[in-house]
Order: C-alpha cells, then sequence, then structure tokens
C-alpha cells in the first residue's frame, strides 16, 4: 500500500502506524435529552473510544415540511415508515445549545468532540465552537457546495462514501482538495440500516486507498462488530459505529447502534486486529523462544561406542529440539562416533569422528 502521511485530529494521529480511530455516533439516540446526551458521551469514554460525534441541523435545514409524496416515509421495511422527513429530522436533531455541553464533556473525559454539518449554517456554528475536524454524511457526499465551504475551514474532513459512484466520489474529493483539504479521510460504507453484512464489500477500503491516495476507514452499520474488525486488517484506519445506552428504550438509529459493552468490545478488538497484523516477519519470535527448544532434531537414540558408525539404528529425528537439524540426517549416515555416547544425548559436530 501507498504511503500515506498521518491526519491529526486532536492530539491523536491516525494512520497505518497508529491503532485505529474509533468513533461513537449519537445521531439521535439521545432521545431529545440532553441528560441522556451526556450519558451516551460519559459510556462512550468508558468504552475506550477516541472520538464521539453528533450531527448538526435543523429540520428547516434538513427538507421540507410537507407530509406527501417523496416527504413521506411509505417503505414498510424501513425504520422510519410512518413518519414524513421533517418529522423525522424533528425527532433525531441534536439541539444547537446543546453542543457545547456535549463537547464539554468529551473533554473532560479526554476524547475527541466533533460534528456532521448537513449545510454552511451549520459549518459556521460549529466553527465557533472550534471543532477539531468534520464528517461529511453520505446523503451528503453529492452536495458539492456543501464539501467546498467545509474544506475551506482547513479542517480535517471525513467523508462517508455510501451510494456514491466512483466518478461521485471523483468530484467530491476534488471539490475537497481544491478547496483546502489536505487532511482527507473516506469512509467506506453501506448506507442501508442496518447494513447486510454481504453489502459491506471491505474489499474496496485498499482499493480507494490506493485510488484517491488517502486515509480510508469504515463506516458500518452492520449489527455486529465483525465487519469492522475486519476492516482493520484491509487498512481502515477509522472505524464508525453509531451507539446508544440501550437499544431497548427505542431511538432513531437504536436498531442498529451499539450497546455499552458491544462498543467496549469494538475498541478492544479492532486495538487487538491492529497489533496482530504486526509487520513482515520470518523466523523465531521472541515470544517463540521456549517452543523453539521443542522443535525436532537429530538425537542419539541408543548407547553407542566411540568409532560405531551412524545408522538408522542409532540416531532419531524426535523432539525436542537441542540436536542438529533434521536437514543433516543423510550426510550423518556412514560417518562414526568419535566417543562413546548415552541414548537420549543430542547430536552435535564434535560428537563426529572427521
Amino acid at each position: 500500500m501507498a504511503n500515506i502521511p498521518d491526519i491529526q485530529i486532536g492530539k491523536r494521529l491516525i494512520g497505518q502506524a497508529h491503532k485505529p480511530f474509533i468513533i461513537a455516533e449519537m445521531s439521535g439516540n439521545h432521545n431529545q435529552s440532553l441528560e441522556t446526551a451526556l450519558k451516551i458521551v460519559d459510556a462512550a469514554a468508558a468504552a475506550g473510544v477516541d472520538a464521539l460525534k453528533i450531527q448538526t441541523y435543523t429540520a428547516d435545514t434538513m427538507t421540507l415540511n410537507n407530509r406527501e409524496g417523496e416527504f413521506f416515509i411509505n417503505d414498510k421495511n424501513s425504520l422510519w415508515v410512518g413518519n414524513s422527513l421533517y418529522e423525522l429530522y424533528q425527532q433525531a436533531y441534536t439541539p444547537w445549545e446543546w453542543h457545547l455541553p456535549i463537547f464539554e464533556r468529551c473533554r473532560k473525559h479526554g476524547i475527541i468532540g466533533f460534528s456532521t454539518p448537513f449545510d454552511q449554517t451549520a459549518v459556521d456554528f460549529l466553527e465557533t465552537l472550534e471543532v477539531p475536524a468534520y464528517k461529511i454524511a453520505s446523503f451528503e457526499n453529492n452536495d458539492i457546495p456543501l464539501i467546498e465551504y467545509t474544506a475551506r475551514t482547513g479542517k480535517p474532513l471525513i467523508i462517508s462514501t455510501g451510494m456514491a459512484s466512483l466518478s461521485e466520489l471523483d468530484d467530491c474529493v476534488t471539490a475537497a482538495r481544491d478547496n483546502g483539504c489536505s487532511q482527507l479521510i473516506l469512509l467506506k460504507c453501506t448506507s442501508s440500516y442496518p447494513a447486510p453484512v454481504e453489502d459491506a464489500n471491505l474489499r474496496t477500503i485498499p482499493h480507494m486507498r490506493e485510488l484517491f491516495n488517502c486515509q480510508v476507514g469504515l463506516s458500518d452499520h452492520t449489527l455486529s462488530n465483525s465487519s469492522a474488525i475486519t476492516s482493520v486488517a484491509l487498512g481502515a484506519t477509522i472505524i464508525e459505529k453509531h451507539f446508544t445506552l440501550d437499544r431497548t428504550k427505542g431511538g432513531v438509529d437504536s436498531n442498529f447502534s451499539l450497546e455499552p459493552d458491544e462498543l467496549t468490545n469494538l475498541v478492544n478488538m479492532s486495538t487487538e486486529a491492529y497489533i496482530s497484523l504486526g509487520s513482515i516477519k520470518y523466523g523465531s519470535c521472541s515470544s517463540e523462544f521456549l517452543s523453539k527448544s521443542h522443535r525436532r532434531s537429530i538425537y542419539v537414540s541408543r548407547d553407542v561406542s566411540q568409532g560405531e558408525t551412524i545408522s538408522n539404528e542409532n540416531i532419531q529425528v524426535i523432539r525436542p529440539g537441542n540436536g542438529l537439524s533434521p536437514k543433516y540426517y543423510k550426510l550423518l549416515i556412514g560417518r562414526s562416533f568419535n566417543k562413546s555416547i548415552k541414548k537420549g544425548t543430542p547430536l552435535t559436530w564434535d560428537s563426529l569422528s572427521d
């Protein structure tokens, strides 16, 4: 894989030489309670995440107040059937006056708080709060004016790639870079809720990384951590998952959100997956030191006398590994011992006649 420079968000470096950067997405799982929102921050920090993300919009900046036609959700397979888009965003939005206390609670715990803006007014507002990075949602990755405007802040920019064709991705990456974004991260994403694992297509991650020469991660809407952990092996440097305190309490995104123990598992397992990648290495590791002595080697298999000829009858390839390597077995046959040796003695070069 190409050598992509690290990206810094807050005090955290993101890149191939660092463990995955884990983002807990609160979305609307606070159910319009600031107390719940702050508890979500507390639980996310306790789980060990690097960052907590919210979303910055109002129903009026997202859509029109209309319950007819395409503005109303009739799809019985949708989690949000029976709502208009406007009503859904009214339920899900995070009041702007909550942003500061949420970010302050993040800072208290030593994790990074930031947001997804959905229009230019949201970017302007978040700039007053000095957020360290921005996220563009999959549904907005075709909003080139928003991407251009956000990129001009000069902050690191994370873009989810759900639904985007290769041509559309090229458009948004070009828009970001042409407007000053030098720290870009793309997130492989499947924009269905929940997302079936067979649509994860994680092999796209290294391809996207090479194609756009940037850090790539995963925004994961599947119901388990399997895809997220697998993505680490394919080079994902960021993992984002929706998070809730308790799925049974409901909420617009609760059905595909992790609970605290599951988020802790994601943090721990993704870190282990990263550590297990290690480096290209052959030969023994330090942890194999004791095991190495139990490999096969050549031993004297019965008592022998000085001058006796070495044969299949008096040497044997066995465990442990303190004798000569088995690769010398054929070379030893027909030579002779230079001293008497007891059964069970490892055969060494100094046991042989010249």
